[in-house]
């Protein structure tokens, strides 16, 4: 019989994992339905639903292998790397969902990272000419955007690769409006190597300051929260080396 493996798990949702079917367990239903809507919306590879019965949804595990990790070098080709980038690009051509979440305004936003920033320097979290470097690096992806259809939480973990095509690209739970620079930032985010390859991929004019600055942004957001949910942002190569890598 398969064993059950906890893939992540923490007070807002989990996710296991038997045999090759993976069950999605989410307090807030709004998550999963914004997940099953937008994965029959994209035209990007996405793992099958199998069933969904509140609080739970099962799906199919995608093949392949993830195209890495944070804090750990990707074994991933370049060639991989950049047919990613031509997949995102894809998604961000797809016309917007029309129900599928809100772009968060920049007044909004602006006003969360300040929020943020005082907290780490207040609580000790981060020593203050650290957070106040980021803040500045951060300012460049405060600009006004065109929102397209995106995925908003495309972590490396996320991106499925077999050989040098992309297999399946999971948890959808975020998905909707927003800058696609922030994908393409959350994708890179400790892994500024394979930028490049993301970027050719892609295939248009890309920003690289502003991706670069959505990695300090991203980083400062969710330190805390890591922290609260039992996760560890000083890791090597995690959140807070991301952000000695700006200094």
């Amino acid at each position: 019989m398969d064993e059950v493996e906890v893939v992540v798990a923490h007070s807002e949702r989990a996710t296991l994992r038997v045999g090759d079917v993976f069950l999605k367990v989410d307090a807030d239903q709004a998550r999963i339905d914004v997940e099953v809507e937008a994965m029959a919306l994209v035209p990007v590879p996405t793992p099958e639903v199998l069933w969904r019965k509140p609080p739970v949804l099962a799906i199919a595990a995608v093949p392949g292998t993830v195209l890495g990790r944070l804090g750990e070098p990707s074994t991933a080709s370049p060639a991989a790397w950049a047919a990613v980038g031509a997949v995102i690009r894809k998604l961000h051509d797809t016309p917007l969902p029309p129900r599928l979440g809100r772009a968060r305004g920049l007044d909004e936003l602006t006003a969360e990272l300040d929020v943020e920033c005082e907290l780490l320097v207040t609580n000790g979290v981060l020593p203050a000419d650290l957070v106040t470097r980021n803040r500045e690096v951060a300012e460049a992806a405060l600009r006004p955007w065109t929102p397209a259809f995106t995925h908003g939480d495309l972590q490396i973990v996320h991106v499925f690769v077999d050989g040098d095509e992309v297999s399946g690209i999971i948890d959808w739970s975020e998905a909707g409006p927003g800058d696609p620079l922030y994908d393409l930032a959350t994708l890179t985010l400790g892994h500024e190597e394979h930028l490049d390859d993301v970027v050719a991929g892609y295939g248009t004019d890309v920003d690289l300051e502003v991706i670069r600055a959505w990695w300090s942004l991203r980083s400062l957001l969710a330190i805390r929260w890591l922290t609260e949910h039992g996760f560890d942002p000083t890791a090597p190569g995690c959140e807070v080396d991301v952000l000695k890598s700006r200094m």
